[in-house]
């Protein structure tokens, strides 16, 4: 092949590459050193790679968790309920009660916050 046909097909081989590493959650300083390449070099010729890899990512996970949670079966309840805590906000509250020798009760709540992950 001519020099002409192979760099636009391996500039889009690297692009892809980036946008993958980055997707991983690799550092920019990481994939410059895996590419052989100045983290600023990477950051000038792949910004957009960079920024859109982990929510390209983030957005097939998603996808596949939803799938999931909108399923069959068992692991259908545990997507369903990892993806109401994260995103509609639902939590767990458990209540326990305690007698004491002088006929008194004693409520105790605690509250699990929903912590965002995705």
């Amino acid at each position: 092949m001519s020099p002409d046909i192979e760099a636009p097909q391996e500039n889009r081989r690297l692009s892809s590459r980036v946008e993958a590493l980055a997707g991983f959650g690799l550092s920019t300083a990481d994939i410059a050193c895996v590419l052989a390449t100045d983290e600023q070099d990477l950051k000038a010729t792949y910004a957009h790679e960079l920024e859109s890899g982990a929510i390209k990512a983030n957005a097939r996970v998603a996808e596949s968790l939803y799938r999931k949670a909108t399923g069959e079966g068992r692991e259908a309840v545990t997507a369903a309920i990892f993806w109401l805590k994260t995103r509609a906000r639902w939590k767990e509250t458990s209540i326990h009660e305690l007698e004491g020798k002088l006929d008194t009760s004693v409520t105790f709540v605690t509250t699990y916050e929903d912590m965002k992950l995705l």
